[in-house]
């Protein structure tokens, strides 16, 4: 367990790349916003939201995935097994997802309690994302930043498995296997069904147990593959 420790504490080695992009991103991003909200009409909509919090889950992603391509080889070079770090990851994920969590459902308080930042903005849990409850909040922005790490690890696993190379055959299966499926759905006529199915998930089933059992899932693929990983 000890090692399983000191690999996770390896991602904090920069922390100014670890947690200050991603923080240092979305704020711009957050000022953009507010700033569109406060001078344009955006701002006179009731109940508008926008997707610029995207932009914090996209950068943590990225940031896994160097986290495997850089930190991997670095811990190989200290002695540490593949399995080691895979864990130490997984546990670094945990507490990020959760930390990340925590401090957009203290935002999104925030946002709600200035009245969306004096122009009825709602960024820190646009949408279907933004629960009544505190507890809630924290698990509804934390469970989908797990699986954009997971998403993130897989990535980077690939790229230390397959070179580039196995990086551009990952885009293109994945948009030949969705475009597989809109096809499919469309040809059966389906999308109505697709639609309802959504409607008729509750909120904590979006937003927390499809998020986080696509990380599961994600994780289990992944540990095969950083096994074979050279560094």
């Amino acid at each position: 367990m000890t090692r399983v420790l000191q690999a996770a504490r390896l991602h904090l080695v920069n922390p100014l790349v670890s947690l200050g992009i991603p923080w240092l991103v979305v704020s711009i991003s957050f000022a953009i916003n507010v700033a569109v909200w406060h001078l344009t009409p955006a701002g006179q909509q009731e109940g508008g939201f926008t997707g610029g919090v995207l932009a914090l889950y996209v950068t943590v992603l990225v940031v896994f995935v160097q986290s495997v391509t850089q930190l991997l080889p670095f811990a190989m070079g200290l002695s540490v097994s593949r399995r080691t770090f895979y864990l130490g990851t997984a546990l670094f994920a945990v507490a990020q997802s959760l930390y990340y969590g925590l401090a957009l459902a203290v935002l999104d308080a925030v946002e709600g309690a200035t009245g969306g930042w004096g122009a009825g903005l709602n960024y820190w849990a646009p949408g279907p994302f933004d629960v009544d409850s505190f507890f809630l909040q924290v698990l509804a922005s934390g469970a989908p930043m797990l699986a954009f790490i997971a998403i993130g690890v897989g990535m980077g696993v690939v790229r230390q498995r397959f070179g580039p190379a196995g990086i551009w055959g990952l885009v293109v299966s994945t948009m030949v296997l969705f475009g597989g499926l809109a096809i499919l759905i469309s040809w059966l006529d389906a999308w109505g069904s697709v639609i309802v199915w959504f409607a008729d998930q509750s909120v904590a089933t979006l937003t927390i147990g499809l998020p986080a059992g696509l990380a599961l899932a994600l994780a289990v693929a992944t540990f095969p593959g950083i096994r074979r990983v050279v560094p």
